[in-house]
This record gives structure tokens, C-alpha cells and sequence, in this order.
């Protein structure tokens, strides 16, 4: 009968001591991973897909400032589709100016496809150029970690957060 005093005397003392905080040191497993997991899973569902900036000038100045942007950080332009010309001659409709740049970076365009060969699905990046009203230009560009969610490959995570970085800079710089 004193064993189990003692034992009661001692865990309730263990309850005593406490994290700077003010909260009580309790060691307990953790067991709700899935719920821990689900709710992960919901914040980086919320991540913005793109990074984005509204900046005054002609079109086609923000083209050639976005190209600058693009290459001081290692980009090279791959592709670039008219979307308005595009419409235009496909569809027969009027269509505001917007312009899709597909940047790579080939040291780590080399890097992801190496680290995951399926990658090139995802690539290359795309950037948008889009007038909202004239004089009135928006550049977009995809944000690779929202895309990299549905891959499970840590290189490939590693790879699209330091190309997300550089993304996110060439946006700030406009």
C-alpha cells in the first residue's frame, strides 16, 4: 500500500515541474500522427500557387524587365505563347494581353530531372505577363514548392524550394 503512495507521490511531483512557459513537463507519446499529418497536409494546401506583383508600364517594357529579372537569377526564356494572338487565330475572340514565359534554369532543371525523372511534367517554369488596364501590368509566376507537394522525393523538395526562392526574388525585384 505505500508502494502505490509513493508511486502516486512521485508522478504527481513529475506533473509539478514545468517548461519556462508555465506548462507542465509531460512526456506522452505522440498519438494522433494522422490528425498532426491531415492538418499539415491542410496548411500547405493553403500555400499560394504563384507569386505575384502589379507593376506600372507599357507591356512590353514589363516583358523585357521580367526577361532581365529572369536572367539575373540563371533563367533563360524556353518558351513564350501569345495567348491573345493565340485566341485570336484559334477561337476568333478578343482576348486582353497576356503572355506566358517558360523559364528555365538549367543547372537545376539538370538537378530535378536527375533527382526525379517524371519532373519534366512540371517544367519549365511558367511565368505570366497580363494586362490588367493599361499602363497596368501583372507578373505572375508558379510557386514550384505547391507544385512539388504531390511529389514525395526530399532532393526534389530541396531543388524547389531554392528555385522557388529565386522565383519569389525575380517578382520582388520588379
Amino acid at each position: 500500500m505505500q508502494e502505490k503512495t509513493e508511486a502516486k507521490y512521485s508522478r504527481k511531483k513529475v506533473l509539478k515541474k514545468f517548461w519556462t512557459d508555465g506548462m507542465p513537463m509531460v512526456k506522452s507519446p505522440r498519438k494522433n500522427m494522422k490528425k498532426e499529418n491531415e492538418s499539415l497536409i491542410q496548411k500547405n494546401k493553403k500555400m499560394n500557387y504563384y507569386f505575384n506583383k502589379t507593376i506600372n508600364g507599357t507591356f512590353e517594357e514589363v516583358i523585357d524587365r521580367v526577361t532581365q529579372a529572369l536572367k539575373e537569377e540563371g533563367f533563360g526564356i524556353l518558351t513564350e505563347i501569345d495567348i491573345k494572338e493565340t485566341l485570336k487565330k484559334k477561337l476568333d475572340v478578343d482576348f486582353k494581353k497576356y503572355r506566358i514565359l517558360g523559364a528555365c534554369n538549367p543547372p537545376y532543371a539538370h538537378r530535378a530531372l536527375l533527382a526525379e525523372d517524371k519532373i519534366g511534367t512540371m517544367l519549365p517554369c511558367n511565368v505570366i505577363v497580363q494586362e490588367i488596364e493599361a499602363g497596368v501590368i501583372e507578373v505572375a509566376a508558379v510557386n514550384p514548392m505547391a507544385s512539388m507537394q504531390a511529389v514525395e522525393n526530399e532532393k526534389l523538395n530541396e531543388i524547389a524550394n531554392e528555385i522557388s526562392s529565386k522565383l519569389d526574388n525575380v517578382i520582388e525585384k520588379l
